[in-house]
């Protein structure tokens, strides 16, 4: 009798072991893959950055002189002495050529924060202070959309390692993106929260709870939501449901957080609004094997972009 306890302890202790070490095994699998796309996506953008650098400063400068032609042929109509309504009807049209030379501008700078690389500069920073003066800047924006922008902060600081400029454009993308969606409905309530939950703080309502070294920052909107089939496709860049949309906010987003070393998840239902959620690494990013790594990456492309011209001259 007892040797049969005996090999039942060891079958069940080999088994337990066994277990044990795949679940291991799986783990590094998904870490290893997920590292892979990251070093990827990095080298895509890395190669994407050194080609277009040159042609967005080319088309910079041409849209600047635009802009200020515009002025002066806006201020020059104005002083003529054509009848009011045919300057009424010029300065519309030299409005026209103001507002999409604009907007070209703004897809431009958008592209260049999406494809260039994003250098982090962590601080000991308070989340609670970052998120507090946000919602003070973007109240305006959310009063004339006539939205109402509520803020779920804690009473203390929250402190996390971050590059406080840049959470703060990652928020930034995610109100915007929210404000305008909630606009563009004809019908139903317009609210908009940022909410943010400390690290190991089990008892805050969400769809998820945070573990000890992460913070996680909400931002929950009331509109019309999101399909479930279409969560992954909206970080792509490009991807938009907006008229005139870059497309590239939720893409640079992404990659923010992803430089902070976090995630972004996204609950959502259709006709119930949704809830992006930033978790951020309280210890901030790894900058030793991370930076090294982009490094490489981006030299490795560097270098074939130099050898592939040097064989085209």
């Amino acid at each position: 009798m007892d040797w049969l306890s005996v090999m039942v302890g060891v079958i069940v202790g080999g088994t337990a072991a066994l277990l044990a070490t795949y679940v291991a095994l799986r783990r590094r699998v998904v870490r290893l893959r997920a590292a892979e796309e990251r070093a990827q996506r990095q080298e895509r953008l890395a190669e994407l950055g050194a080609l277009t650098g040159g042609l967005a400063h080319e088309i910079k400068n041409p849209l600047s002189t635009i802009g200020l032609n515009v002025q002066l042929a806006s201020e020059a109509i104005v002083d003529s002495g054509l009848p009011d309504e045919d300057k009424a009807m010029l300065v519309r049209r030299v409005e026209t050529v103001e507002r999409e030379s604009t907007r070209l501008a703004n897809i431009l700078n958008d592209f260049l924060r999406f494809a260039g690389r994003i250098k982090l500069a962590p601080v000991d920073a308070d989340l609670r202070e970052v998120a507090e003066e946000l919602v003070d800047f973007y109240r305006p924006q959310c009063d004339q959309h006539k939205v109402v922008l509520r803020a779920d902060l804690p009473a203390g600081p929250v402190r996390a390692r971050v590059d406080p400029a840049l959470v703060k454009q990652a928020l930034l993308n995610l109100l915007i993106n929210a404000t305008q969606v909630m606009a563009a409905q004809n019908a139903g309530s317009r609210e908009l929260m940022l909410r943010l939950v400390p690290a190991a703080d089990s008892s805050a309502k969400g769809p998820r709870t945070v573990t000890t070294r992460e913070v996680a920052i909400h931002v929950i909107d009331t509109g019309p939501g999101i399909p479930p089939e279409k969560h992954a496709e909206i970080f792509r860049p490009y991807v938009t449901g907006r008229k005139g949309g870059s497309g590239l906010g939720l893409a640079v987003t992404r990659r923010i957080v992803e430089e902070h070393g976090g995630r972004i998840e996204l609950f959502s239902e259709p006709g119930k609004g949704s809830d992006f959620v930033i978790m951020l690494p309280v210890d901030g990013p790894a900058d030793s094997s991370r930076a090294a790594a982009d490094d490489d990456a981006r030299k490795t492309v560097l270098d074939r972009l130099f050898t592939r011209a040097e064989r085209q001259a």
